[in-house]
């Protein structure tokens, strides 16, 4: 499975990169662009752990509401800042909010990555709960949404990564988890009716 966390870096997230290193687990970390440039230090500490740096816009607009040239541009700046911070370019994006339209899709040949489990955890600033949500929704396959900005859900992280573990899962990068070719649209059906 793939756990996956959205808009960082922050302040936060060299707390989870410790507990991913802890259970030998991989991520992909679908960073904002201007958070980037804030923290570049921290976005080449996770490239150099291992885990898949992904873009998730420079400055997390819903894609759906802006013009094409509005689209690449939101793109391009968020592989720019990922660039001078790491030296990648990022094979990957998620829209923000998971809105996506035919324009959004058009501007992009890279894979659109959503989710298949929703931790909620910008909603329940909890750790139990998100802990919770995260254990009782995985399977094999899944990727899991959450976000490393919030201290309730990187505390969140050495329960779910124990208790996940002591099930038999293996946590890899999205990428990964597709033998390296992501299809086009990973799980269109997180937000139906937003394509």
């Amino acid at each position: 499975m793939a756990l996956t966390f959205d808009d960082g870096p922050g302040r936060y997230t060299r707390t989870l990169l410790r507990h991913l290193q802890a259970h030998r687990a991989h991520a992909t970390f679908f960073v904002v662009g201007q958070n980037v440039a804030a923290y570049p230090g921290i976005a080449r500490e996770i490239a150099g752990a291992g885990h898949e740096i992904a873009s998730h816009t420079y400055s997390h607009p819903d894609l759906t509401k802006l013009s094409a040239a509005g689209v690449r541009l939101q793109l391009a700046r968020t592989d720019q800042a990922i660039k001078a911070a790491t030296g990648i370019v990022p094979r990957l994006v998620r829209p923000p909010y998971g809105a996506l339209n035919a324009t959004v899709r058009a501007q992009t040949a890279r894979p659109m990555v959503l989710w298949s489990v929703d931790t909620e955890d910008w909603r329940y600033r909890s750790s139990a709960k998100v802990a919770r949500r995260a254990i009782k929704s995985a399977h094999a396959g899944s990727i899991i949404l959450f976000h490393d900005i919030h201290p309730t859900t990187v505390r969140a992280l050495p329960k779910v990564l124990k208790s996940l573990s002591a099930r038999g899962y293996v946590f890899v990068t999205v990428s990964q988890m597709f033998g390296g070719h992501p299809p086009r649209l990973v799980f269109s059906g997180a937000h139906p009716g937003t394509l």
